[in-house]
C-alpha cells in the first residue's frame, strides 16, 4: 500500500477531518490525512466495493 497513490476524499472539509484512499487491483486502503503514520485500514476490493454501495444506498 505504501507505494500506491493516495487520494484525499472529495467530501473532506478544510477543518482537517479528512480521509485518504488508495486502491490496487486487490485491496483498498483508508487512512487519516492528519495522521498518515497512524495506521491504515485495508479491505479486499470486493468488500470495499460492497461497503461503498451500501453507504451510497443508505438514507440518513
Amino acid at each position: 500500500m505504501i507505494d500506491q497513490t493516495w487520494r484525499k476524499s472529495s467530501r473532506s472539509g478544510s477543518d482537517a477531518q479528512c480521509v485518504e484512499l488508495a486502491v490496487t487491483e486487490r485491496v483498498a486502503g483508508v487512512r487519516d490525512t492528519k495522521n498518515r503514520d497512524g495506521g491504515t485500514l485495508v479491505f479486499g476490493v470486493r468488500a470495499f466495493s460492497a461497503f461503498l454501495t451500501e453507504v451510497k444506498n443508505t438514507r440518513v
